[in-house]
């Protein structure tokens, strides 16, 4: 019988494998048969730990990208310290590089109706989703603000959602075209034109 270490080793070892077959085969083609010859385990086994492709998706998102949600717990945890810029710029980084790994399984889940349908439902059942970072961003924001570290007519949603929104955006295009400039200069760009000119 396999230990709790050994079971949580081959429930790792499908979920890279899931996200080495989304990014061989596409969505569509990323099927439980071959993620679990990636994997190296039986199909049988691959459904001992996820019950079915949702599952695995959301896994890779989860855990198998770059985390986003430390990066903001960190933002969070920063509020009133240090420099105000250079520590969003942190976060925009991390959103970046999040938004750049996860976009081939979020556009693929987005061109399949059926599968976005259960994988809607999923994220509602588990309270995760897209909007979550923006509006845990705002209330950072908001936080600064009351503290008197950003104007007091900032628009603190609008903030969240721009800057985040630029992030997804630059995540995306990096698989369409050469970017000349590197994420960290762009990351460093937007949140100075987003916050500077409203940072006390």
């Amino acid at each position: 019988m396999p230990t709790h270490r050994q079971a949580e080793r081959t429930r790792e070892r499908i979920v890279e494998a899931t996200y080495q077959g989304i990014l061989e085969y596409g969505i569509a083609g990323a099927t439980t048969k071959r993620i679990a010859k990636l994997a190296g385990c039986s199909e049988a086994l691959l459904y001992k730990h996820f019950s079915g492709k949702e599952e695995l998706f959301l896994a890779v998102i989860l855990e198998h990208m770059p985390a986003l949600a430390p990066s903001l717990r960190r933002l969070q945890v920063s509020t009133g310290q240090g420099d105000l810029l250079a520590n969003v710029t942190e976060f925009a980084r991390a959103a970046i590089a999040f938004y750049t790994s996860s976009a081939p399984i979020g556009s693929g889940i987005i061109g399949d109706p059926a599968l976005l349908a259960t994988f809607r439902g999923m994220l509602a059942g588990q309270d995760v989703g897209p909007h979550l970072p923006i509006k845990v961003l705002a209330s950072i924001l908001r936080a600064e603000r009351n503290g008197g570290r950003l104007a007091p007519e900032a628009d603190c949603d609008a903030l969240a959602s721009l800057l985040m929104g630029a992030c997804y955006h630059r995540g995306h295009m990096t698989h369409f075209v050469e970017l000349p400039q590197p994420p960290e200069d762009y990351a460093r760009a937007i949140v100075r034109a987003l916050l500077g000119p409203i940072t006390r």
